[in-house]
């Protein structure tokens, strides 16, 4: 993965979930995304994602929002 993508997948991992839906908003109008598959996850991912949501803190970041917005030069 580049350096680009790994800065852009950290930042959303700790961003709010109104926040990550403006930057999709924002990836749909920059690029056209006709005919996407939607891909149902299978039951293990969908534990790991349920997982999270609830808490789970086995499944949280292991970095703060504020220290990796440092890290990636946006605060």
């Amino acid at each position: 993965m580049s350096s680009i993508k790994e800065r852009i997948f950290g930042a959303v991992t700790v961003m709010s979930e109104e926040d990550a839906q403006k930057v999709w908003d924002l990836i749909l109008s920059t690029f056209a995304l006709d005919n996407i598959e939607q891909v149902v996850p299978d039951p293990d991912e969908q534990a790991i994602m349920n997982a999270y949501k609830n808490g789970d803190p086995d499944y949280q970041p292991s970095v703060s929002q504020e220290d990796l917005l440092k890290e990636l030069n946006l605060k």
